[in-house]
C-alpha cells in the first residue's frame, strides 16, 4: 500500500498516476474541502501526528510514503521524514517546478527576515498573499501597521481562523482565480508578500502582476526538505519510483525510449569533457520538462572529446532496443560556427528517403531527441559541438524494425516524442483504459473525446473546452477496444481526435494501429484515392511517399478534399459497428494541430 499525503496540485497529480495503476492506496488531506476524485484510493481526512501516522502506516502496511503536500508545510514534512525513519519507509517528494531565482525579488529566509526587512525599506501598505495559517508569524507587522491587508481563501474555516487570531475583518480580501493584477490595482499596496510556492502556487502570475504595477516583492524562500526524500517533479518519475519502490502496484514497468538514453549520454558526454570527471548518473529534462534521471554505464574522456553510454531500458515493453547500449560522443569543433552538429555514428541508421523530416544522407535522429540534445547541452556550453550518436549492434537489430521500408538502412532510430514508453501489452494497457474512462463517465456521463495521445489531446481539447480533463482518455492504439469500453459503460456520445498516420491503418479495417503490427499500405491508399474520385496524379503522389503525414502535401488541394473524407467514412465505417447505442464524431488531425476534416 502506498499512503499519498498533501491537498496540493501535486497531490491531485499523484493520485491521478496512481490510479492508473488500478491498485488500492490511500490519500490523505488535513481538510476535506479540497475536490478529488480518487478512483482506486481511500480518501483521508484530518492532519495526522507522528504517532497517528505511524500507527496508521503499521495497521494498513504502507511501503511508500508521497509527501505531495505544500512547500511550506513544515510540521508535515517532519512528521512524515520521522515516521520514515523509525519504519525504514522510502518517501517520495512530488516537488512542484520552481523558476529560477530573479534578482528583482527581495529574498527572505523566513517570516521574521521579511518583517525586518520591510521595516528597514519602510513598507507601511503591505498586501500578504501569505495565506491565512501566516497571520500569526505576521503579528507583529500587520498590528505595528494597520495598512497592512490579507487574502485568503474564501472559506468558512479560513475565515474563522484570521479572526481567531485577532485579525481585523475590514483588512481581508478573498481570492480569485486569475485576480491578481486586478487586486493589485484595486489596494494599490507598496508591496507584496509572497511564498516561494512555484509555477503551481501561482507565484509567476503574482511576481509578475505586482512587477507590472510598480510593486515590490518580498518572497520567502522554500525551506529545504528532510535528507533522504527522493524528489521527482512529474507523473513519469512518480511512477518510475512506486515501480522501483513497490513493484507489482503498477501491472507493468515503463521505461525510456532510445531519444531519453542519447539525451542522457550526451549530457553525460558533455559534463565528463568540461570536469574531466566521469559521470555515474545525469539528470535531464523531458519535453514535457519534466526532470528525469538515469544511471551512466561508463565514461570514456579525451582531450577535446568524451563517449557516455546509457544502457536503454524500455520496461515491460517488448522492445528490440531493450538492454542496448546508446553512446553519445560530444567533441569541441575546431572551425568556426555555432551550434550542433549531429554525426552518424555505429548501428545508427541513415536517412535515404524524404518524408521523414531530416535530411537525406543524414542520421535517423529524429526531431524531439535532437531538441533534448540540444537543449541539454546548450545550457551547459555554447561552443560548437560535433555528437556522435552510436548504438553497438544497432544494424543488426534494425533488420526486425520496419526501418529498411522508411529509407533507413545501416541501423536504428534515435526515437521518441514524450522520452517515456509506456509499456506495450494489450490486457494492461486496455484495462487502464477502462479506469480512465469509468471516470470519465463519472464526471463526463455525456461524451467522451478519445485520442492517440499527449500530442492529438492538446489539439482536440481545443473543441470541447468546457469538458472535464478526465473526459479526455488516450487510446494508445487500441481504438476497437477503447469504443467497446464506452459501449459497454453506455457513453452515448463518443468523439475521435486522430492523425493521419493512424487514420490510414484504421480505414483499411486495422482497429489496433500499434507499428508493431501493422503499416501504411500504399496500395489501399491509391484505391481510396481512385473510388473518391481523385486525380490519376494522387495515385503516383501516394506511390512517393514514405510516411502517410505526407499525404497532407503530396495532394492537390482538390484530392485532398476528395480523399480525406473518404478516409474519414472507412474509418467511421470500422468503428461504428462497435459503438452501436451511440453517436461517433472523427476528427481529422493536421500536423498543426487544425482539424479540417471531419466524419459525424
Amino acid at each position: 500500500m502506498i499512503l499519498i499525503l498533501g491537498g496540493t496540485t501535486e497531490g491531485r497529480a499523484a493520485v491521478k498516476t496512481a490510479d492508473e495503476a488500478g491498485s488500492p492506496y490511500f490519500y490523505s488531506t488535513r481538510d476535506a474541502h479540497q475536490q478529488v476524485d480518487c478512483h482506486h484510493g481511500t480518501r483521508l481526512t484530518g492532519a495526522m501526528d507522528e504517532e497517528a501516522m505511524e500507527a496508521f502506516c503499521r495497521e494498513k502496511e504502507i511501503r511508500l510514503l508521497v509527501d505531495a503536500a505544500h512547500p511550506f508545510a513544515e510540521v508535515l514534512h517532519r512528521t512524515v521524514a520521522v515516521v520514515a525513519e523509525r519504519l525504514s519507509l522510502p518517501v517520495v517528494r512530488y516537488e512542484r517546478v520552481y523558476p529560477p531565482r530573479s534578482a528583482d525579488i527581495i529574498w527572505c529566509d523566513d517570516y521574521d527576515d521579511a518583517i525586518r526587512r520591510m521595516e528597514a525599506d519602510g513598507v507601511t501598505r503591505l498586501l500578504a498573499l501569505t495565506g491565512v495559517q501566516t497571520i500569526g508569524r505576521l503579528r507583529a507587522y500587520w498590528q505595528a501597521h494597520d495598512a497592512c491587508i490579507f487574502r485568503i481563501l474564501d472559506l468558512p474555516t479560513s475565515l474563522a481562523l484570521a479572526e481567531r487570531q485577532g485579525f481585523p475583518r475590514e483588512r481581508i480580501v478573498y481570492y480569485e482565480p486569475g485576480g491578481d493584477e486586478a487586486l493589485l490595482e484595486r489596494v494599490r499596496p507598496q508591496a507584496i508578500l509572497t511564498k516561494e510556492s512555484g509555477e503551481s502556487g501561482g507565484f509567476i502570475d503574482k511576481v509578475e502582476a505586482a512587477h507590472k504595477l510598480g510593486i515590490a516583492v518580498y518572497a520567502v524562500r522554500r525551506p529545504p526538505m528532510p535528507a533522504g526524500f527522493v524528489t521527482v517533479t512529474g507523473r513519469h518519475g512518480f511512477r518510475k519510483q512506486i515501480e522501483r519502490f513497490v513493484p507489482g502496484f503498477f501491472p507493468l514497468r515503463s521505461g525510456y525510449t532510445t531519444g531519453s538514453c542519447a539525451t542522457a549520454a550526451a549530457k553525460a558526454a558533455l559534463m565528463a569533457l568540461l570536469t574531466g570527471e566521469e559521470q555515474s548518473e545525469v539528470s535531464y529534462a523531458l519535453p514535457d520538462g519534466e526532470v528525469m534521471t538515469l544511471p551512466v554505464a561508463e565514461t570514456h574522456l579525451g582531450e577535446r572529446e568524451a563517449t557516455a553510454a546509457v544502457i536503454k531500458d524500455a520496461g515491460d515493453d517488448p522492445d528490440v532496443t531493450n538492454g542496448c547500449k546508446i553512446c553519445a560522443t560530444v567533441a569541441l569543433r575546431d572551425e568556426e560556427g555555432e551550434g550542433i552538429r549531429f554525426l552518424q555514428g555505429e548501428g545508427v541508421g541513415r536517412v535515404t528517403l524524404p518524408g521523414l523530416g531530416l535530411e537525406i544522407g543524414g542520421p535517423a535522429i529524429n526531431r524531439t531527441p535532437r531538441e533534448m540534445i540540444t537543449r541539454e547541452l546548450t545550457a551547459l556550453c555554447d561552443a560548437p559541438l560535433d555528437v556522435t550518436i552510436a548504438v553497438p549492434d544497432g544494424e543488426k537489430i534494425a533488420r526486425q524494425t520496419f526501418n529498411p521500408k522508411l529509407g533507413i538502412v545501416d541501423g536504428i532510430s534515435i526515437v521518441g516524442t514524450s522520452g517515456i514508453v509506456m509499456p506495450f501489452s494489450s490486457d494492461a494497457f486496455v484495462r487502464s483504459i477502462r479506469r480512465e474512462v469509468e471516470v470519465c463517465r463519472a464526471l463526463s456521463p455525456e461524451r467522451l473525446v478519445i485520442n492517440s495521445g499527449a500530442r492529438s489531446e492538446r489539439f482536440v481539447k481545443a473543441e470541447y473546452p468546457d469538458l472535464p480533463a478526465q473526459a479526455f482518455v488516450h487510446f494508445g492504439n487500441f481504438i476497437g477496444e477503447t469504443l467497446k469500453i464506452a459501449a459497454e459503460l453506455g457513453i452515448p456520445n463518443v468523439t475521435m481526435g486522430i492523425m493521419v498516420g493512424k487514420a490510414v491503418k484504421l480505414a483499411e479495417g486495422s482497429l489496433d494501429t500499434h507499428s508493431k503490427k501493422v503499416v501504411m499500405n500504399k496500395a489501399f491508399l491509391q484505391t481510396v484515392a481512385a473510388e473518391s474520385g481523385c486525380s490519376p496524379s494522387a495515385a503516383e503522389a501516394i506511390t512517393g511517399i514514405t510516411l502517410a503525414r505526407e499525404l497532407w502535401h503530396a495532394l492537390t488541394d482538390t484530392d485532398r478534399d476528395r480523399f480525406f473524407p473518404a478516409l474519414l467514412r472507412l474509418c467511421h465505417r470500422h468503428c461504428a459497428p462497435l459503438l452501436p447505442d451511440g453517436h461517433l464524431t472523427i476528427l481529422l488531425i493536421d500536423e498543426d494541430g487544425n482539424i479540417p476534416y471531419r466524419h459525424a
